[in-house]
């Protein structure tokens, strides 16, 4: 099937486990919420021959979030499938500040879209198939939304 980005932009939940399980309930129910095929994120996650192959290409590849900006390791199990931010340092290249707004992050991801192709952008970040990087998104100083940009297929 070849590989897939997606990117998402989602309310802040008070972390961003909360904010991940929220937008994991909300794109299940749309792929999912009428197939009979699984009842639940649990049980799309045990379908280890289809979570391994193939995955669903969005959010719902990625099944926790660690809290290092160290770049994942692909000789390591534990990296696959997860969520882990973008580092202080990347944050000031693309936006400036440390605490990013909506409409930032939007004309980051937009800009990556004009290019037809990620290098030197913020979705070049993300260089593993099956991880994402997040981005706690910013009104008023105060955290509103986290933006969420991945892959995932080989």
């Amino acid at each position: 099937m070849g590989a897939s980005t997606w990117e998402y932009i989602t309310p802040y939940a008070g972390s961003v486990e909360a904010s991940l399980e929220a937008l994991h309930a909300q794109i299940f129910h749309q792929k999912y919420g009428d197939a009979r095929t699984y009842r639940s994120l649990a049980d799309l996650h045990a379908d280890e021959d289809f979570m391994g192959e193939e995955g669903t290409h969005s959010i719902l590849d990625i099944q926790r979030v660690v809290h290092t900006t160290d770049v994942p390791d692909p000789d390591k199990d534990e990296d696959y499938n997860s969520l882990r931010p973008l580092a202080p340092g990347r944050l000031a290249h693309y936006f400036g500040t440390d605490r990013p707004t909506v409409q930032q992050y939007e004309e980051q991801i937009a800009a990556a879209h004009r290019a037809h192709r990620f290098e030197e952008s913020l979705l070049e970040e993300c260089r593993m198939r099956w991880t994402g990087i997040y981005v706690i998104l910013h009104t008023d100083d105060q955290p509103t939304h986290v933006g969420i940009f991945g892959y995932s297929g080989d």
